[in-house]
């Protein structure tokens, strides 16, 4: 209690322990404080990541439709002759298309080496 002055001790002593008790009750909830601001920023950046991916789900679907929409306009066998010259008297070109004869080749060939051992057993 406090001596020696004007004011009755007991009111002193209650605001004291009042001021004390504010003080100490600050950190906490300052950091009470701080954690809903991250919780409200966190919940901001997840609605914000929701509705990105929502944009590029709408953007992505309008890309498909122009590429088959621009897929159905192209004249087919004008595009087959294209590719035709293009790849005739290309070195790369009709070395991988010799691969790709390989590789269905042996595909059929083992094709019919296991239809062949099933049948036998």
């Amino acid at each position: 209690m406090a001596n020696d002055t004007p004011v009755n001790s007991q009111i002193t002593d209650s605001i004291t322990q009042t001021n004390l008790a504010v003080v100490g009750g600050a950190p906490a909830q300052s950091m009470g404080t701080v954690y809903q601001m991250m919780a409200q920023a966190v919940g901001v950046s997840m609605q914000n990541a929701v509705a990105n991916q929502q944009n590029m789900n709408t953007i992505d679907n309008a890309i498909v439709s122009q590429g088959i929409a621009m897929l159905y306009s192209l004249d087919s066998m004008a595009d087959a002759k294209a590719m035709q010259e293009v790849m005739s008297g290309n070195l790369n070109a009709e070395i991988v298309l010799a691969l790709r004869a390989i590789v269905t080749e042996l595909k059929k060939a083992q094709s019919d080496q296991q239809s062949k051992s099933q049948s036998t057993s």
